[in-house]
């Protein structure tokens, strides 16, 4: 991948990113999408921020490269503490981390969040994390998306401020997401559900013991939660 031309996950999180939108994408690696988000004239300017001095310094190459530099800035910081109060920042984006990480990542840098409006994330890897995080810190889910792309399913999240509340069912799933029930939505939780089943059939071989018992349980409520919204 290049600069150019986006993979088919971070496409889609350029296509939730506001025309004119001042942007720090955090996690950045090698600016691949503030690059391509300048170049296209979508976002007016952007913050890359990184963690990890290797990306850092890729991130800065490419920006150079690109011949960008006046309008995207290249910084070496730890998740939002890469965002500075005059940079006026009014969309986050934060891509190909877990979920857990990224909701981590927003609960550490929440007074960087003062001017951001919107929030794009694309966990790899359990996305109700970042719904319970928005549900706990008054934020909402106003998008949702879900692909696969090299055998990969990806879950693309949007957050804007606001209250909202949401049941087992969709914190799990996501509220747009089983709404529009698309292919890839219904293979994804096929595959979790079969795998759930798997790991509680191989319980049943490991006695009654308290723990065992309790993560059966979950298992089948969790089983049971999306045999219901398949079936519908």
């Amino acid at each position: 991948m290049n600069h150019d031309k986006l993979s088919a996950r971070l496409t889609a999180v350029a296509e939730f990113v506001e025309q004119g939108a001042i942007l720090a994408d955090i996690g950045s690696d090698h600016a691949y999408l503030p690059c391509y988000l300048v170049s296209n004239g979508k976002v007016k300017k952007a913050i890359a921020g990184e963690v990890v001095k290797g990306p850092y310094e890729s991130a800065k190459r490419n920006v150079a490269k690109k011949g960008l530099s006046e309008k995207i800035e290249v910084r070496l910081a730890n998740g939002l503490a890469a965002i500075k109060s005059t940079d006026e920042i009014d969309t986050v984006t934060i891509a190909g981390m877990g979920g857990p990480l990224i909701a981590s990542i927003l609960d550490a840098g929440s007074t960087e969040l003062a001017s951001v409006k919107k929030i794009i994330t694309q966990p790899n890897i359990h996305a109700s994390s970042i719904r319970e995080w928005a549900v706990n810190n008054e934020w909402k889910v106003v998008g949702e998306q879900i692909l696969e792309e090299d055998n990969k399913i990806y879950e693309i999240i949007v957050l804007e401020r606001g209250t909202a509340t949401y049941d087992e069912l969709q914190m799990l799933v996501g509220p747009i997401l089983m709404v529009d029930k698309s292919t890839v939505f219904i293979d994804k939780w096929n595959r979790e559900s079969s795998e759930w089943q798997r790991i509680a059939d191989s319980l049943e071989q490991a006695g009654n013991s308290e723990d065992v018992t309790n993560k059966k349980q979950e298992l089948k409520k969790k089983i049971e939660l999306i045999r219901r919204v398949l079936s519908t």
